[in-house]
C-alpha cells in the first residue's frame, strides 16, 4: 500500500548510544507510536568500539504526529533512557555552512556549481580568505566575502574572528576548500565534528611542499584525495571520503596535479553531501557513514 507523504513533514533522526538490547524497538515503537512512518532506517552496531548507530528518515502526520519541538522533547525520555547523542532536524531546512578558501579555487568553484545545481543542499552563509584574489567570483555568485588575513602574530584573534562569524551567521559547518592555513589545535577542538578539510593524497601520502613532485619522484601508480574532519593531528583526522585514480609512468607532474584537484573536488563534495545529509557520525577515530 502507497502511503501519500506530500505535503506532510518530512524528518531526520540521528543517534548513537552503547551497544545494547532493544534500542532499535524502543525508538522505531516511539515513532509508531507518535503516527510516523519510516521510510529509510539504517543502522550499524560497531562490536569493536561497542557503539550503536542510526539514521531514521521520517514523516509526521499532520493532527496525530507533535510538532517539531514536541517531537524532540518527548524523544528525550527515550534518549535519556538509552544514553543518547541524539538530533532529529527538518529535512527540509538547509544546513547552513561556511566555506574557507585561499587561492586555488578549483574546490570553491566546484561545490558553488553542485549548490546552485540542488546537488548539494546547503546554505552557503559565507566564504572567508585568507586573500582577497576570489572575492569577485564569490560575490558574483550572491554570496558574502570575507578576508582574513593571517600573520603568526594575528594567527589567534583572526581564529577568534572566526569563530565570531560562525556563530553569527549560524553555520552548522566549516568546509576548508584548499585553506592554506593551519588551523591552532584550539580551534580544532572548537570545531570537532562540524569541519572539514581536502587533503591532496590518498592518505596516508606525501606530506609537505609540493607533493605531486615526490609522488612522480616516487613513481606511484595510485593518486588521489582524502576528505576527512580536521583535527589537531594534522591531516589525521577521521576520514569521510577517499578518491583515487591510477596514473602511470607518462604522468608528468603537471598532469598529477591535474588529475589530483580533479580528485579532490570529487572526495570534497561527496563528504560535504554525506555531511550534510546527516549521514555521517564519528566513532572514535573513524567515521560511521550511512551512503
Amino acid at each position: 500500500m502507497n502511503v501519500p507523504l506530500e505535503g506532510k513533514p518530512h524528518y531526520i533522526l540521528t543517534a548513537t548510544c552503547a551497544s545494547r538490547m532493544g534500542t532499535v524497538a524502543r525508538v522505531s515503537g516511539f515513532l509508531a507510536s507518535r503516527k510516523c512512518y519510516i521510510t529509510d532506517m539504517q543502522q550499524f552496531d560497531d562490536v569493536i568500539t561497542g557503539r550503536f548507530f542510526t539514521r531514521i528518515s521520517f514523516y509526521g502526520n499532520p493532527g496525530a504526529t507533535p510538532e517539531l519541538a514536541a517531537l524532540r522533547d518527548e524523544f528525550q525520555e527515550v534518549a535519556t533512557l538509552e544514553e543518547m547523542e541524539w538530533s532529529i532536524v527538518d529535512a527540509e531546512i538547509k544546513p547552513r555552512v561556511l566555506i574557507m578558501v585561499s587561492k586555488f579555487d578549483h574546490c570553491l568553484v566546484d561545490l558553488l556549481y553542485r549548490n546552485r545545481t540542488g546537488e548539494l543542499k546547503m546554505e552557503i552563509t559565507t566564504v572567508v580568505s585568507n586573500h582577497p584574489d576570489l572575492k569577485g567570483l564569490v560575490e558574483a555568485q550572491g554570496i558574502r566575502y570575507v578576508h582574513i588575513p593571517v600573520t603568526p602574530e594575528t594567527k589567534a584573534a583572526q581564529e577568534d574572528k572566526l569563530m565570531e562569524l560562525v556563530h553569527e551567521t549560524r553555520s552548522e559547518l566549516v568546509v576548508l576548500a584548499r585553506y592554506m592555513q593551519v588551523l591552532s589545535d584550539d580551534l580544532c577542538r572548537r570545531l570537532r565534528g562540524q569541519a572539514i578539510n581536502i587533503h591532496h593524497s590518498f592518505l596516508p601520502g606525501f606530506k609537505g611542499a609540493k607533493p605531486y613532485h615526490q609522488a612522480h619522484a616516487r613513481g606511484v601508480k595510485l593518486t588521489g584525495a582524502t576528505a576527512h574532519y580536521v583535527t589537531a593531528d594534522l591531516d589525521e583526522g577521521p576520514i569521510i571520503e577517499q578518491v583515487v585514480q591510477r596514473v602511470d609512468h607518462t604522468y608528468t607532474p603537471e598532469k598529477l596535479a591535474a588529475a589530483g584537484r580533479d580528485s579532490e573536488c570529487r572526495a570534497l563534495a561527496t563528504a560535504v553531501r554525506l555531511h550534510v545529509e546527516r549521514r555521517v557520525f564519528l566513532n572514535d577515530s573513524k567515521t560511521v557513514i550511512f551512503a
